[in-house]
């Protein structure tokens, strides 16, 4: 059997006890991986709210043309930094990064990598966004670091 923090096999690890991970379990591991994001990135983010749920709402869904529930891992919603002086209002909402669960939870299941590693990756590509960065920018940043 595998221990899901090492990949190694173990049989001290005793599934048959385990649920799966709640909300609030998701929202300790996004805390976690943000409080070890470089501080420096962490003040660019002043003021982005993190929230955990477990699918994106149908607007969202509608909007990214996604052709399941399971297909958004994560949002963001909000004015980029590079956007946001040129639009500052107020009343505006807070930029705000979603994480999903069950998607996450379903794309955990098909991959190799620790729950916390897929939740950081999330977390890290939708703050990516309220740097204005887009997904190809992320990509190519992805393929350069590997």
């Amino acid at each position: 059997m595998r221990e899901a923090h090492t990949g190694r096999m173990s049989a001290s690890l005793d599934w048959s006890n385990l649920s799966a991970p709640s909300l609030g379990d998701f929202e300790r591991l996004a805390e976690a991986a943000y409080a070890e994001l470089p501080a420096q990135f962490r003040a660019l983010c002043e003021g982005l709210v993190i929230r955990v749920e477990d699918f994106a709402d149908e607007e969202a869904l509608d909007h990214l043309g996604a052709e399941s529930e399971f297909d958004v891992l994560g949002l963001f919603r909000g004015r980029g930094l590079a956007q946001a002086e040129a639009f500052a209002a107020s009343g505006q909402f807070p930029n705000m990064v979603w994480l999903y669960r069950r998607p996450i939870l379903d794309y955990w299941s098909e991959h190799e990598e620790t729950l916390g590693a897929v939740i950081r990756h999330v977390l890290i590509h939708e703050i990516g966004h309220h740097f204005g960065l887009s997904d190809e920018d992320m990509m190519r940043i992805e393929r350069g670091a590997a």
